[in-house]
């Protein structure tokens, strides 16, 4: 057997231990936290690179700037930063700490906490298989318009090629062009009629055929895919020197020449008056914690993987700090990026700021801004740079999400997968690259739902596995976060999402009531299998009914407690879980009813 380091603490985070010591059970057991075996990153930086590219994605460029000027511009960054104080930071450190401290991923890591919630895990790698499967299809469009880029004159620029109508209007460079409701850019033709050809396909009936331009860039994307993690954290530590310091040489070329463009000041403005009225709205408060949560990513079972990789003295708490300071920044900084060029997109169109920013999403980055890069002097240089910015940003992504899959699941199946590393990963982008498959079509409109839970008990227990990895304990502060505020926190953001779901639309099309219905049913295939194997385990857990219930709440000795106290003691968790699960089947029973009834 290899030589393992070992450091002396308790086998499970929510066993009751005994009266005189709430930190550690009188009979502790050894938690491996080093062995040789199992990955190691070879340097710090590989892991810091690695958590700030999985953190800051496309969402950080295309989607915070549109949420902070739809939410009252400079006003929207109080509820912004109190949500990343008292939710997402605290979430943040908390899965960072559990990844260092139990080395393992998303699915075996629930022995340690309480074995009965082993379905989170499970469904969190569920989530992240469906995230996969259109995530890369995006990285895939930026691919294809990389290499649409190469040539003297950009084919977004005019109006005369084969997939153009007569809507089309060109309004750069020239006089007196009217612009009305049925104008289309040329940026936006290209994108909707030669990249999507969505006007091929009558909607989700009539998907049409894969196109196969698409299909070989999504191939290539996911050949970068494998060849970065087939051998684990030594080689995808090295490629995210180039995948994650790129993007910020790119977005500070791109605010120089944006800064320097007539109109920019007129974005800027519009990017950060405040609107001090919409801090009144609850929609604002909201999108605040639904932003900061996309853009941290705790829950996802990312940064427990990368985590896990690291020294048992690694100090966690100042990765968490400055990661999340380095996120929200790059969110911040972005919106600069982007306003500057609307800014300069609303003088030559002659309208205000707001008639151009209507575009969000995809929409800002693959017509928007592109429709304003085509226009400006060494427009083919910043096109390619901007896309390069896109597919890393993406790929970083990626990256992160398909190795909490990997990491979870080889952790959970050590005897079988360990030494198959290279076979798994293979299989594992063979169906992402399959399931992608069905987004490449005419018809390619995506949706998803997640739920996500992470108990915050024994929160002694916790501050003393934290103590034995960096030597002292989180202050008072992070506890409370993570016994209230950061529970409160995640309530709001599923309550709200379930109880106000926005109305589904690309373009003009709006999507049909079955579709919604499916989508729900896609959403219930992941988190049902909490409550699954729940079931699961106390069926076929030996012993009576009450012994399965104590070992699966925790308590690796049945007998060590009564099954009152022990119950008692584990009922706030399990009360939680279920009643967040009671919560979001009722909340999507109703939202699958209402078009159902529609009808």
């Amino acid at each position: 057997m290899p030589h393992q380091e070992q450091v002396m603490a308790h086998g499970n985070l929510c066993a009751p231990g005994p009266p005189n010591n709430a930190g550690y059970n009188s009979n502790p057991v050894p938690v491996i936290i080093q062995t040789e075996s199992r990955d190691k990153w070879s340097k710090k930086m590989d892991f810091l690179l690695s958590v700030i590219g999985f953190a800051v994605d496309l969402g950080n460029v295309w989607r915070f700037p549109y949420i902070c000027y739809q939410n009252g511009g400079g006003a929207f960054l109080i509820p912004y930063v109190l949500m990343a104080v008292f939710g997402g930071v605290p979430l943040f450190y908390m899965e960072l700490a559990l990844g260092q401290f139990h080395r393992t991923g998303a699915i075996s890591i629930w022995k340690h906490i309480c074995p009965i919630f082993k379905g989170i895990g499970f469904a969190i790698c569920i989530i992240a298989l469906y995230v996969s499967f259109y995530y890369n299809t995006i990285i895939a469009w930026a691919l294809f318009y990389f290499y649409s880029s190469f040539s003297s004159t950009l084919p977004w620029t005019s109006c005369d090629n084969d997939w153009n109508t007569e809507n089309c209007t060109n309004y750069f460079g020239k006089d007196n062009v009217t612009w009305t409701n049925y104008s289309r850019s040329p940026a936006e033709e290209f994108y909707t009629r030669n990249v999507l050809a969505v006007h091929e396909s009558s909607g989700l009936g009539d998907v049409g055929y894969i196109r196969w331009q698409l299909m070989l860039c999504l191939f290539l994307i996911f050949t970068i895919v494998y060849f970065s993690l087939w051998k684990g954290v030594k080689t995808s530590g090295k490629v995210v020197w180039v995948t994650a310091t790129l993007p910020y040489v790119v977005l500070l070329i791109l605010m120089i020449r944006g800064a320097t463009l007539p109109g920019a000041w007129k974005g800027v403005v519009f990017y950060l008056n405040p609107k001090w009225e919409k801090l009144q709205e609850t929609s604002v408060w909201v999108d605040a914690a639904a932003q900061i949560f996309f853009s941290l990513g705790p829950g996802f079972g990312v940064l427990l993987a990368l985590s896990s990789y690291n020294p048992f003295n690694n100090n966690c708490y100042r990765d968490a700090i400055v990661t999340s300071l380095v996120n929200c920044l790059t969110s911040f900084v972005s919106g600069f990026v982007i306003f500057t060029v609307l800014g300069y997109m609303a003088e030559q169109r002659n309208v205000n700021v707001e008639d151009v920013a209507r575009d969000k999403g995809p929409s800002l980055l693959f017509i928007t801004y592109p429709e304003a890069i085509a226009n400006m002097v060494g427009s083919t240089f910043f096109a390619i740079i901007f896309f390069v910015m896109m597919i890393t940003l993406g790929l970083d992504s990626t990256f992160g999400g398909l190795e909490a899959i990997i990491t979870a699941v080889m952790d959970e199946y050590p005897d079988t997968l360990s030494h198959r590393r290279e076979l798994f990963v293979l299989g594992l982008v063979v169906v992402c690259f399959l399931g992608s498959l069905s987004t490449l079509t005419k018809d390619s409109k995506v949706k998803k739902r997640f739920i996500l839970f992470l108990p915050n008990k024994c929160i002694n227990r916790f501050s003393n596995d934290i103590k034995s990895m960096l030597g002292y304990t989180p202050g008072l502060f992070w506890k409370v976060c993570w016994v209230a505020i950061s529970p409160a926190f995640l309530a709001y953001i599923i309550i709200s999402s379930l109880l106000n779901p926005q109305p589904l639309s690309l373009f003009d099309y709006e999507f049909p009531d079955w579709s919604i219905t499916v989508g729900y049913i896609i959403g219930a295939s992941s988190f049902m299998w909490i409550p699954i194997y729940m079931v699961y385990k106390l069926v076929w857990t030996p012993g009576s009914l009450k012994q399965s219930g104590n070992a699966q709440l925790g308590e690796s000795k049945v007998h060590d407690r009564p099954y009152e106290v022990l119950l008692r003691q584990n009922l706030v968790l399990l009360i939680s879980v279920l009643s967040t699960l009671l919560v979001v089947m009722i909340g999507m029973a109703v939202c699958v009813y209402k078009p159902l009834r529609r009808r």
